[in-house]
């Protein structure tokens, strides 16, 4: 008999509670997987849905492995958490997805460039630097992108670096200074593999940023690039995956450049926000296919449905408080529209409080709508 990962007797862990682990319990009750989380926060978006719910410091030593230590498998929603405990767990024969190996690479933006540069992996060009004095040392290299090695999210710890002035003590650590692109693009592919080695990648996304925010606004589905640039990506997710010998799902961020060529950003080793579509775009979505992925089982298809557009909502600026999503009964019967709203209870500004899927045959279609939902709904408090 097959062991399926629905039931009893397979205890899924998972390190982070918020919106995408929210969407991973959501997608594995159709199985009856039994999902059990650990989050710092009572009130996070998945505290009330899981089967299991504990009050735990994801980055601490002694509470990961606690957590850890009577599960059958382990998996995060953030790169973020305490590495040694998930090695010490691995050790004592728990299955952990990703591998903490992968974790440490991808965690550290400094330790993923150099993995790309060993593997040949294209990237834009880049410096490592220790703190503030060193990178004022690297003004030929201007004008650049410096990152925190660790702990961005978000748009948080990246600056645009044009000129020296904008160079100051606020990125004082470990930084990555990354060779300004001209893009045509933001591209995304997500990509799968389970424990025997198969491989799935999604259709390519198109990422329109907020300049402000350094924020995903709206993501297309399908990219528009032609059948080649579409392999193109999908076999370089494929090799970033094998070669970092990864089991579960990774989001590999592309630029697009004028003379037509892909690098790589960065990667996410989790379900990521380039992916939300997925639910109601594809006949698999990321989050059954990193369940599946996790737990070995077949992975999806991973082909498009309809084509959609996904916006990002978030808090407006200018409110702080209990969370009202103004405006979003307007279109709750308007065909193809999908709400999901993360069960955060307070709102600020620029905070990811839900996301909209609008599907349509028509892509074009899709775009002027979710134009209009983004401008008149409104997350305010």
């Amino acid at each position: 008999m097959e062991k399926l990962f629905y039931g009893n007797h397979m205890r899924i862990g998972v390190l982070g509670g918020g919106q995408l682990g929210r969407m991973l319990i959501q997608s594995a009750m159709s199985y009856d997987a039994r999902i059990e989380v650990m989050e710092n926060a009572l009130d996070a978006p998945s505290a009330h849905l899981a089967h299991h719910f504990v009050k735990g410091d994801i980055t601490a030593y002694d509470d990961v492995l606690r957590f850890g230590s009577d599960k059958t498998i382990i998996t995060v929603e953030i790169e973020n958490v305490n590495i040694e405990a998930l090695e010490t767990l691995e050790k004592q024969g728990v299955k952990v997805f990703p591998q903490p190996r992968v974790l440490r690479i991808i965690k550290d933006k400094g330790l993923q460039k150099e993995f790309y540069a060993a593997h040949n992996i294209p990237t834009p060009p880049f410096r490592l630097v220790n703190n503030a004095k060193e990178a004022r040392q690297e003004l030929d290299f201007l004008p650049f992108f410096q990152k925190l090695r660790t702990g961005g999210y978000d748009g948080k710890g990246v600056r645009k670096i044009t000129t020296v002035n904008e160079l100051d003590d606020d990125f004082d650590a470990p930084t990555v200074l990354e060779k300004f692109v001209d893009f045509e693009k933001e591209l995304s592919v997500i990509v799968a593999r389970n424990e025997e080695g198969q491989v799935v990648t999604y259709p390519l996304v198109e990422c329109e940023f907020s300049p402000k925010l350094n924020l995903v606004e709206f993501l297309f589905s399908p990219a528009d690039v032609s059948c080649e640039l579409e392999r193109s990506a999908a076999e370089l997710g494929r090799s970033i995956i094998e070669k970092l010998d990864m089991v579960g799902i990774l989001a590999v961020e592309l630029f697009l450049t004028k003379e037509g060529d892909l690098l790589v950003n960065e990667i996410a080793p989790r379900p990521h926000n380039s992916g939300h579509h997925t639910i109601e775009c594809n006949y698999t979505s990321q989050f059954e296919q990193h369940l599946r992925s996790i737990t070995n089982q077949a992975l999806g298809n991973t082909d498009i449905i309809l084509p959609g557009v996904m916006v990002n909502l978030l808090g407006a600026d200018g409110y702080e408080g209990d969370a009202i999503y103004d405006g979003m009964n307007e279109f709750m019967a308007q065909k193809g529209v999908y709400f999901h709203v993360y069960g955060k209870s307070t709102t600020k500004p620029h905070r990811k409080m839900g996301h909209v899927t609008v599907v349509h045959d028509s892509l074009l279609e899709a775009k002027r709508l979710a134009r209009i939902i983004k401008d008149k709904v409104k997350v305010i408090a």
